[in-house]
């Protein structure tokens, strides 16, 4: 019988950083992420979210991102996270190799896709199956205490794991995160599993508008609908 579980998982996620923790049920969502990421991942029945909270005092100046100080130091925190998430990824999925399980951990940051603009899998749908927060407005994954302002990886398992329950849209009639995008890419329709990611966000507007600013100033991070969310606000 297997010595794993959940609490011990969460144990380590968390002793190593990991604000956040949860299982999901990904059974029925197992056709979209097979259509995205690979017809190997089939053979898996939970994801198990792991995220990390941003430093407000960072987000909060992201108004001013213009400004080199600010964009340069917003992606050197970005950056680190993500790498703390991987390392937290690859430590839970070795723990629960060895207990005779299939783990696969895809990486915080990764596009594997550049005409979908898509990775392995979407972390925000694996920590909204989790009971981690809701998909917002804004497509990013909004939690009660932290809002958008975390940062999320993703480990696919056949271990048995107990998952949670998602979590009701809570946005309401809020459009802050729609209001203030530089390319306007969010329509304002609210999340739908059953729609395209089309009818929310134009993906490759944002995308191009960060290529832009990389040409321009060298770095492509603009975090406004992260910043303005005010879920996150303090």
């Amino acid at each position: 019988m297997s010595n794993l579980s959940l609490n011990e998982l969460g144990g380590m996620a968390r002793s190593q950083g990991a604000d956040l923790f949860g299982v999901a049920d990904i059974s029925s969502a197992l056709d979209f992420i097979c259509n995205q990421g690979g017809s190997h991942l089939r053979k898996f029945s939970r994801g198990i979210s792991i995220g990390i909270s941003l430093i407000n005092s960072i987000v909060d100046e992201l108004h001013r991102r213009e400004e080199a100080s600010i964009f340069y130091t917003y992606r050197a925190l970005y950056n680190t996270v993500n790498a703390r998430l991987d390392q937290i990824a690859l430590s839970l999925a070795k723990r629960i190799q060895d207990e005779g399980y299939d783990a696969y951990p895809v990486p915080a940051s990764q596009i594997i896709d550049h005409k979908k603009l898509v990775g392995v899998v979407s972390h925000k749908l694996i920590a909204h199956l989790a009971g981690l927060g809701w998909i917002g407005k804004s497509c990013l994954l909004i939690t009660p205490r932290y809002g958008p302002r975390v940062r999320f990886a993703t480990i696919l398992t056949n271990a048995p794991l107990a998952s949670g329950t998602p979590m009701e849209d809570n946005c309401g009639n809020c459009s802050a995160c729609v209001e203030i995008c530089p390319v306007k890419a969010f329509t304002g329709v609210p999340f739908n599993p059953l729609e395209s990611r089309e009818k929310r966000f134009d993906a490759h507007s944002c995308y191009k508008y960060q290529r832009e600013r990389e040409a321009k100033m060298g770095d492509s991070l603009c975090g406004l609908c992260v910043y303005v969310c005010p879920y996150g606000r303090k």
